[in-house]
């Protein structure tokens, strides 16, 4: 096993870190090997793809919505190109 040694880490992290180590039952030294292991082993939103990262970020969250989609009363509309400002079927204001 490797040692790491950690310089001019401020009182206020090392402070959060004891509580931390506290709540979960074990010493600083175990809660900052488990949050470091934690960090190198998951993998990255990158890996997963933006989609999945966001939606594991957020599954705990308990945040559902529903949305009612209107069925689409038209059929798409092809789109006409013109060389002439404003389009054939179009008038243009005089400037």
């Amino acid at each position: 096993m490797a040692t790491l040694t950690i310089r001019g880490l401020d009182d206020d992290v090392r402070e959060r870190l004891r509580a931390r180590a506290a709540e979960h039952g074990r010493s600083m030294e175990a809660e900052i090997r488990a949050i470091l292991t934690s960090a190198v082993t998951a993998p990255s939103g990158l890996e997963r793809g933006l989609g999945t990262f966001i939606h594991s970020s957020f599954a705990d969250a308990g945040l559902t919505v529903e949305l009612d989609l209107p069925p689409r009363s038209e059929h798409g509309r092809a789109v006409e190109f013109s060389d002439e400002p404003g389009g054939p079927d179009r008038e243009v204001a005089d400037a």
